[in-house]
């Protein structure tokens, strides 16, 4: 439907109506296309105005729609209206129209009015992601950084993640700032990206290292650095966090991860407690290993090959140095298939332990258990990121040790750019996390912004220190 360019009378709108296939949906997907083509606000109200005409009301997802187009439009007192008529004609509204109410508000002159309908969410339900940002960017674009700073520690209680982008925006709008107590606030930003292995993209991590040296009187200074092998930074000399955990430590991780997470009431663990059984035997038998090898996962790297050529790849490349392996492997390997040819099969027997299970097994609990079973110096390869199990971990000490023995410990396999070989990303021997020693801080940081989460630690960090 090509939305009409000016206002229509009442016979106008009839005669289109009549003339549209579904004449009960005509409103809406007029309203939709309005929004994609941005129409003048002034043409939607007459469509608005012959429905009030007609019907004597105009029904709720109707109004949401045109709520939509004063939004995208920033019509400040078109949005006050229609959530004026909102408020008489329903006892309480969705959180899609919240949404809307809120960002709209929120970016016009009446920001404070947003700040009270957030209050009004609260009663209900917990208000969204979408609202809290809102709110805290308009309070931040006025200056007003402790109550951006409330709404967001609420936040945080709540459970609501915040983007990077609105944890950008403290940075932004605090440049220049003095005050100790915003100064702790925005540390304890960047103690949240370290504690949840978030990794700020460069146009995040330059926010921060302008904030940093805008700071009145505190002679901050951030360069840009690569960290050598040692774990030693070029710029400021100083050394990293280890990325070994203490024996004391392994020793709790592996405990809470073998009876949490293994024998636990995991939720991910598909196989059934014989055959985990059976692997326990197998393992025990033949501990320990130096390298556990997801083997499946492996197998799908380069999707031109075939699968049991990826593996015999990456076995040849980790034995060199006369290895152990462990390769998780499935019941399907073992027989003779386009993917799985039996006498590369029995090559790599001859260099690796294979346990085979199920074709419905779970590898994660498989591959955890052995490499915590061989101690503190096994290593183990996916290209997965183990999040689920994190989630099973009740105590967040236990999830900070997993995360950091992760970090530590997962070789990461990649193709090569020309797609020929494989690479490995070893694990480091330091933490690549945030981390301060009060006169520098060292923040890991990603060329582009990833919503998701990822396993591939960055290779780029600032290096901040106060002269």
């Amino acid at each position: 439907v090509q939305p009409p360019e000016k206002p229509l009378q009442a016979e106008e709108w009839n005669k289109l109506r009549e003339d549209f296939q579904l004449p009960g949906i005509f409103e809406e997907v007029m309203l939709n296309s309005m929004i994609r083509c941005n129409s003048p606000i002034d043409v939607a109200k007459s469509l608005l105005t012959h429905l009030a005409k007609c019907n004597g009301d105009i029904a709720y997802t109707v109004l949401v729609k045109y709520l939509t187009l004063c939004v995208q439009q920033g019509q400040v007192s078109e949005i006050c209206d229609v959530y004026d008529i909102m408020k008489v004609r329903f006892k309480t509204l969705e959180s899609g129209a919240y949404n809307l109410l809120i960002k709209g508000l929120s970016s016009s002159d009446q920001w404070r009015m947003a700040l009270t309908l957030l209050e009004e969410v609260k009663k209900s339900m917990i208000p969204s992601r979408t609202c809290y940002e809102s709110c805290i960017k308009a309070a931040s674009r006025h200056q007003e950084m402790k109550l951006a700073f409330e709404l967001y520690n609420e936040m945080l209680a709540k459970d609501v993640v915040p983007t990077l982008d609105v944890l950008q925006s403290f940075f932004d709008f605090s440049r220049g700032m003095k005050g100790a107590e915003l100064q702790k606030e925005l540390f304890g930003i960047l103690f949240y990206l370290r504690e949840n292995q978030i990794y700020p993209h460069r146009t995040f991590m330059r926010s921060i290292k302008l904030w940093f040296e805008s700071i009145p009187g505190e002679n901050w200074r951030g360069r840009l650095t690569s960290i050598k092998d040692s774990g030693q930074c070029p710029v400021c000399n100083h050394q990293l966090e280890d990325s070994n955990l203490t024996e004391e430590e392994y020793s709790s991780l592996s405990e809470r991860i073998i009876k949490d997470v293994i024998h636990g009431t995991d939720t991910f663990r598909k196989t059934t407690p014989k055959e985990f059984e059976a692997f326990q035997t197998f393992v025990e038998d033949r501990l320990p290993f130096d390298i556990v090898i997801d083997g499946l996962n492996v197998s799908h790297i380069k999707s031109r090959r075939m699968q049991c050529e990826n593996l015999l790849d990456a076995v040849n490349c980790l034995a060199k140095e006369n290895a152990r392996l462990l390769v998780l492997g499935r019941k399907h390997m073992l027989i003779n298939s386009s993917n799985w040819k039996r006498e590369i099969m029995k090559e790599m027997q001859n260099k690796a332990d294979f346990f085979f299970a199920e074709n419905i097994s779970e590898d994660d609990a498989f591959l955890l258990y052995a490499t915590l079973r061989s101690g503190k110096h096994c290593r183990f390869v996916t290209r997965d990121f183990l999040r689920d199990h994190k989630a099973c971990l009740p105590d967040a000490l236990t999830r900070h040790l997993f995360r950091k023995w992760q970090r530590g410990h997962q070789i990461v396999v990649f193709p090569s750019a020309e797609g020929r070989s494989i690479n490995f990303l070893p694990a480091f021997r330091y933490d690549c996390v945030v981390q301060t020693t009060g006169d520098t801080w060292h923040i890991p940081y990603k060329n582009v912004f990833e919503e998701k989460y990822s396993y591939q630690v960055p290779r780029k960090w600032l290096c901040i220190q106060q002269k």
